[in-house]
């Protein structure tokens, strides 16, 4: 089980092998293909884009954060179309579908790789944001890991950001009603 000491053994470059590898592996098993990344960039927000796919998941645990695939749409459509063996000419609820697996793929063996340094972490399900003139920002400012990948002469990001949860020794009851005071007639 990971401790506060963690947070000084975890670093971006880690992080990054962790999604080239999670990344790697999924396009490889899953689409059969390869893709290269050239390397990683650390920033304060998560790669934005106004217009295509943006798939984030949340992770949950002693540490917590976001994670994210963002692409354009026609690489979302080729993407899916290599997952689903079907053609897609354009964003679809199947494209959406498949692009959330794919990001609910590749940061769950992230979360893995991470977890035997961490500890235990959980994952959302992924929400898929499609369209034109739109933004992404998380609400508190953390360093995200954000690898490029190259593929269909396109750019894939996968991006990461992960914190110490502040409050992972902290109770997990919710303040509100008390159940008995609801059920008491």
């Amino acid at each position: 089980m990971a401790d506060a000491q963690a947070v000084e053994v975890i670093g971006q470059a880690e992080i990054a092998a962790a999604i080239k590898a999670a990344t790697s592996e999924v396009f490889t098993t899953m689409l059969g293909m390869e893709v290269s990344s050239d390397g990683e960039v650390t920033r304060t927000e998560a790669n934005s884009p106004s217009s295509g796919v943006v798939s984030l998941i949340g992770l949950a645990g002693s540490w917590v954060g976001t994670g994210s695939l963002v692409c354009s749409a026609a690489l979302a459509c080729k993407l899916s179309a290599l997952f689903l063996m079907s053609e897609f000419e354009a964003v679809n609820d199947e494209v959406l579908d498949a692009v959330a697996e794919i990001t609910n793929m590749i940061l769950g063996n992230v979360k893995t790789t991470l977890e035997e340094r961490l500890g235990a972490m959980g994952l959302s399900t992924p929400t898929v944001i499609y369209g034109r003139n739109f933004q992404t920002r998380s609400a508190r400012i953390h360093e995200w890991t954000v690898v490029p990948f190259h593929c269909f002469e396109d750019t894939l990001y996968v991006q990461l950001c992960l914190a110490p949860n502040r409050d992972a020794g902290m109770a997990t009851v919710r303040p509100g009603f008390q159940l008995p005071q609801i059920l008491s007639v």
